[in-house]
Formats: C-alpha cells, sequence, structure tokens
C-alpha cells in the first residue's frame, strides 16, 4: 500500500464525527477520573455505522485538541500526558524533527553504502524519515510543516525544535541550496507563508536568501530552533567549513569515523584515514559544536574481536559527545553485494552482533550518549545477517542476565521522573579531550538518574585553532540539556527537572570553573531559539557566538 494511501485511510479512521467526539468526551472522562486509558477505550467500543473497533489514543487527542480550541476544556497536562502517543520521543527535553535534502551527488565511494537514485547517497526510500522526505518531493518547508502538525496531533509538545537535518554528505551540496534549505526550514518553524519563496537551488542567485531575518524572527517564534544538526565526512571539516555552518545556525555535527583502523578503511573504499578523523574531531570541539562520531562494527575486513578493540579506541583523543553505531547492513545495492557473492564478506548473525554491542556498552562514559545502536532499515532489504530493529531491548536482556549495566547519558536520563531538586547531587567528571580539557558538570538523583548537564570546554591557551575572535581565550559551553518531558517555553510543572532553575545553576557552576582556570571569558554556541535565555543570564551577542565576560 501507498505512503498516501496508508495515512488518507488513518485520517478517515480518526476523522472526529459528532458521534465520534461525543464517545472520545466520555473516554476522556473517564480517563480523568482515573480508569487506565487503554481500559477506557475498550470501554466505549464503535458501532458498526461508524466502522466498529476503538478510538485510537491520535483521536483522542484530536478531541482533547478539539474541545481547547473551542473552549469547553481547560489545557490540562496531566490528561494530554496519558494519551499522548509515543511519549518517548520528547522524554529528552526537546523535539526532533528529521528531514532530508534532496538526491545529490556524494563524494565518498564506500563499499556499504546503498545507492537508490530517489535518494540521497546511503538512504533506502522505506526508511520512515525518508519516506516522509519522498512524499513531500525533499521540499525543505513541507517536510518541517508536516512533522509539527504530526507531533501536534499526537499530544507532543512543540515549542523545542531539535532540527536534526539527514542527507549524507551536508558539506558536498552548493552553498546556495543549504542556506535556502535551512531558511525554509525556519520559515516552517516560524510558521511563515507556505507559499513565499519556495523557488529550488537553480533559481536562487535570483532570488536571494536572507536566512539572518529568519533567525531573528525564530529567536521569539512559537516553534523555537534549540538545536540544528547536520551530517557530513571527517575530510569535509576545516576552519572555513565550520565558520559557514554557524553562519547558518548548526550547533551538532555528525560525522562517520566508520572504524578506527586504517587498513579497514581503506579496504572499504572510506576515503579518509583516521588521523583526518581525529583532526576533524578537535577542530569541531575548538569551534564548540557538539560532536556525534557513527561507528560501524562488521566492515570489510574485521571480525567481532577487532571491533571490540577498535571501539576502545574511542575515548582516546576522540571522546565523541554522543554516538551512532551502526552495524554494517549488507544490502542488495551496495558495492559490498559483490564482495559477499564471491564470498569474501561474511555478515555477523543476530546473536553476533548482541554479543559484541553486548560486550561494549558497558564500556561507554557517562558523558557520553548512546543515540542508535542499529539503523531503522526495513528488514526486507537486508540480503544477509542481522535484520533486526530492536536489537536495544535485546542487547539490554543480555546485559540484564550476565548483571553488567550501561551508564550512558541515554541510559541514565531522568525522562519522566519528578526530581527534588534538594537530593540532587552535583558532579564535575573532567576528562581530556585531545588537547583540550573538558568538564561534564551534572546534577545527579539518588539513584543516579541524569536531570540535568553542560559541557564545558577548556581549550590550551593562547592557541588559535579557529580564527574567530568571539573564541580569543574563552572557555566554551558546548551544550546545555536538562531532561525531562518537552515543556512549552513559559510553563511550569511540578517536580519536572526542566523548570527547577537547573540550567542557571550549572552555568554559574561553570563560570567558577572558567574563573578559576584563568580564562578572560566564556563563550556559548547557542542555537537561534535559546540566544534570549543565554542574554538573560548576562551573555552578549558575538559575530557567531554570546559570550560574558569573567571577571
Amino acid at each position: 500500500m501507498e505512503i498516501s494511501e496508508r495515512r488518507q485511510r488513518w485520517k478517515k479512521f480518526n476523522n472526529l464525527t459528532s458521534e465520534k467526539l461525543a464517545l472520545a468526551q466520555h473516554v476522556l472522562d473517564e480517563i480523568r477520573e482515573g480508569m487506565d486509558v487503554m481500559r477506557a477505550l475498550r470501554s466505549h467500543p464503535l458501532d458498526a455505522q461508524h466502522g466498529g473497533g476503538y478510538l485510537t489514543k491520535a483521536a483522542l487527542v484530536a478531541a482533547y485538541n478539539q474541545m481547547l480550541a473551542s473552549g469547553d476544556v481547560e489545557a490540562d497536562r496531566a490528561l494530554l500526558e496519558k494519551i499522548r502517543m509515543k511519549p518517548m520521543r520528547t522524554l529528552s527535553g526537546v523535539t526532533t524533527v528529521t528531514v532530508l535534502t534532496k538526491p545529490y551527488p556524494c563524494p565518498g565511494k564506500c563499499i556499504f553504502c546503498p545507492t537508490d537514485v530517489r535518494m540521497p547517497k546511503s538512504y533506502l526510500p522505506d526508511e520512515p524519515g525518508a519516506m516522509r522526505a519522498l512524499e513531500h518531493q525533499f521540499d525543505p518547508y513541507e517536510q518541517v510543516h508536516a512533522r509539527i502538525r504530526a507531533l501536534e496531533n499526537l499530544g507532543h509538545p512543540t515549542e523545542k525544535i531539535e532540527l536534526l537535518i539527514l542527507g549524507g554528505t551536508w558539506s558536498s551540496y552548493r552553498r546556495d541550496y543549504q542556506e535556502w534549505f535551512i531558511k525554509r526550514c525556519f520559515d516552517a518553524m516560524n510558521e511563515i507563508e507556505r507559499g513565499a519563496l519556495r523557488d529550488h537551488s537553480d533559481k536562487l542567485e535570483t532570488v536571494g536568501v536572507n536566512i539572518s531575518l529568519a533567525q531573528a524572527v525564530n529567536e521569539t517564534a512559537i516553534h523555537r530552533n534549540v538545536g540544528l544538526v547536520i551530517e557530513t565526512r571527517p575530510d569535509e571539516i576545516n576552519p572555513d567549513e565550520l565558520r559557514w555552518l554557524r553562519h547558518l545556525g548548526v550547533t551538532k555535527v555528525q560525522m562517520g569515523a566508520q572504524s578506527f583502523d586504517d587498513h579497514i578503511l581503506q579496504i572499504n573504499k572510506r576515503g579518509h584515514d583516521v588521523e583526518c578523523t581525529r583532526k576533524a574531531t578537535a577542530m569541531l570541539r575548538a569551534f564548540g559544536f557538539k560532536i556525534v562520531l557513527h561507528w560501524m562494527p562488521n566492515l570489510l575486513g574485521a571480525t567481532p574481536e577487532s571491533d571490540r578493540e577498535d571501539f576502545a579506541e574511542f575515548w582516546q583523543d576522540f571522546c565523541p559527545d554522543e554516538i551512532k553505531i551502526y552495524p554494517n547492513q549488507l544490502l542488495a545495492n551496495a558495492e559490498l553485494y559483490e564482495y559477499w557473492r564471491r564470498g569474501e564478506f561474511h555478515p555477523y548473525t543476530t546473536e553476533e552482533l548482541v554479543d559484541l554491542i553486548a560486550d561494549i556498552k558497558p564500556t561507554i562514559p557517562r558523558y557520553c550518549r548512546v543515540n542508535r545502536v542499529i539503523r531503522d532499515i526495513p528488514g526486507n532489504n537486508v540480503v544477509e545477517g542481522n535484520s533486526r530493529t530492536s536489537l536495544r531491548q535485546d542487547i539490554q536482556a543480555i546485559m540484564k542476565k550476565r548483571g553488567t549495566i550501561c551508564e550512558c547519558v541515554r541510559c541514565r536520563e531522568v525522562r519522566g521522573k519528578t526530581v527534588d531538586s534538594k537530593t540532587l547531587r552535583l558532579d564535575d567528571l573532567t576528562y581530556q579531550a585531545g588537547t583540550a580539557e573538558e568538564h561534564f558538570i551534572s546534577f545527579v538523583t539518588l539513584d543516579d538518574g541524569l536531570a540535568g548537564f553542560i559541557r564545558l570546554s577548556l581549550p590550551v591557551k593562547n592557541t588559535t585553532l579557529t580564527g574567530m575572535s568571539d573564541l580569543d581565550n574563552a572557555a566554551l559551553i558546548r551544550e546545555v540539556h536538562v531532561y525531562g518531558q518537552s515543556l512549552a517555553v513559559g510553563t511550569e510543572q511540578s517536580g519536572a527537572a526542566q523548570h527547577l532553575g537547573l540550567g542557571t545553576r550549572l552555568l554559574e557552576e561553570a563560570e567558577n570553573v572558567v574563573r578559576k582556570n584563568g580564562f578572560e571569558k566564556l563563550a556559548v554556541i547557542s542555537a537561534i531559539g535559546t540566544r534570549h535565555y543565554y542574554l538573560d543570564r548576562g551573555f552578549e551577542r558575538g559575530e557567531y557566538y554570546l559570550v560574558k565576560k569573567i571577571s
């Protein structure tokens, strides 16, 4: 069934006729009174005239929003939290909106990458995010606009948006296309008229793009951008490129390290060596970006034993803030398929893969977050080897049986739990990352839950890697994050970590560290929508960073 057809059927089923709305009101009343959501839904089946079956959570959210808009009910956050679909999507404190760039040639020749003319390099048209992009013909405005509406329909807050731009090597696209793409994403978040400036990249030179104006509007918009992420290759990183990324508003960069073995990189035709990744990571850190590295076990030439040794290299100099583990998957439209046909490549079994990741996951430092342990590639594309996308649950089960734990950021987030600020412990985890001294300053609960943290980087003094005046003799705040269900700007919720003033307290602690280490100023790589947060706390506008003088 085509994507559009499935969505039309879903919309038709969840369309609220007056009868469905009345039924939904009864269900919501029972949930308010304490009844379990699923029990309340099953207690009120639809009659045959309305197709039988039961109302969905989506229908309950639609009914709630409709009654709220008409003034029939007052805002009830507790009720919305109960009926919200897939609440995990916003329990990390922000709402992620993923968009894809148009198909475009990639400079890489990696043998493991799938190739599909309909998609950017390395993506398949039936991956969830890619399907949405293809449906909207890769239009950035339409992708962002539709995703925000869909998340709102599922009951999620959309006031704090982390924009995740995928599409292979961002740096290989023309810069006028990059600027237009991000500007249109901001237009959607700013709710600018959707028909404006819909010209494609071949017309940009005559149309012109004012990204600075779109950014300025977003500082106080309803849907504020609190993080902007792109993905690229280590051999694309240089000072000029990073200065350009700051012009666009980028705050986080994903890079494919893939392996820390030069031989493995070479035979997989990666196109760069380990030293290139090392230099790119150091440069990103010096510019204050948050760093996400991708790692691929089961590349051509690797074994489970060599992958275990390779993974340990992460924490020597590189020390990324976040990682994505993307086990190599054998796909028919990748060059690696021919190696497999000749008997030169053998994919790991699911059991081997689970055992490998269960071994390495407990070794991940407390400052790093594991975003993924498998790509969301539908199993029907996998020729041989693991096709399960639920590896995280399998790995957790094995680790529980072994009695081992992972202490990464993701595994310790408090998410929706109530936090008592009086019992929080302040922790300063200091580690060396290349030439920089990193401080992972965090508030931790009694049961070791992570309520919030700040990433503070102290570069070697009197060294200039950036050429940015904002960063001369400056320590850098690369991230401030407070956990819990993402809340609307200006709202309160009893016991929610996001509204205990933890961010301000973390900034004060960072200033103390900076002062003790003799830095003249503190710079922060602020997202567009968080600028006023820092301006209200004594920072001033620089060229590409917000800066505060330290007495």
